[in-house]
């Protein structure tokens, strides 16, 4: 099943496709023309991919690019206006194997780990979470973390968590990150909506303009190597 979204949110040359109340998968499935923006497929084993060529594919719209706004650059891709700062090579293979073998798009745990530490590895919040992934030791407990500071245990626990929220609420992205912020049941509470706390209602939209900023380059998805 294809990630699935919920909320309206609105930033830059980039739009997300969030309808309000519910969550709507918009597929192109064959259309002749799909609209130019970055789609999410899913292959034959589960697995998450970003690209931004539909073109034949069953696919998830999950932002569509301002054309005129991509435009203004002639010859260069809007991942190359937009593209995070250059991160440590470890990092990277560790989100890589990770996405792999969660079926999750590195994308989509570069841009958490983004907005929850900005990379830095021994991070720890006000309220305890800790590392690059932003585990509370309850969580980080729970799938085996003994130090929630060494970035392969951290990220792979919270690659397993993430997938686990996607599992819970039917791939639907957003609420899944709502609830990698304020927990599950928060959202289980609001009736499988985004919970209305400010900190929830702002984490979720930065993650997603992080998520846009690394979208592929033009004509190749983006996902784990096999």
């Amino acid at each position: 099943m294809l990630p699935t979204f919920a909320g309206s949110f609105t930033f830059s040359a980039t739009r997300l496709l969030l309808p309000c109340c519910f969550a709507l998968a918009l597929h192109t499935g064959s259309l002749a023309s799909p609209r130019a923006g970055i789609y999410l497929i899913e292959d034959d084993s589960g697995a998450l991919h970003l690209t931004d060529d539909a073109q034949g594919r069953n696919a998830s719209l999950v932002l569509e690019t301002d054309k005129a706004a991509t435009d203004q650059r002639p010859g260069q891709h809007p991942a190359q206006r937009h593209a995070p700062a250059p991160r440590d090579a470890r990092l990277a293979e560790i989100v890589r194997t990770a996405a792999q073998a969660h079926r999750l798009a590195p994308e989509l745990l570069h841009a958490v780990i983004a907005a929850e530490s900005g990379y830095a590895v021994r991070a720890v919040s006000p309220r305890g979470a800790q590392g690059l992934m932003q585990l509370m030791p309850a969580t980080a407990r729970g799938y085996g973390v003994t130090d929630p500071f060494d970035p392969g245990q951290n990220i792979h626990a919270g690659a397993r968590h993430l997938r686990s929220l996607l599992d819970q609420f039917n791939q639907n992205i957003s609420l899944a990150l709502a609830a990698y912020n304020a927990g599950a049941a928060s959202v289980l509470r609001h009736h499988n909506r985004i919970p209305p706390f400010a900190e929830t209602a702002a984490y979720v939209p930065r993650v997603l303009r992080h998520l846009a900023q690394q979208q592929p380059a033009a004509g190749h998805p983006s996902a784990p190597s096999p």
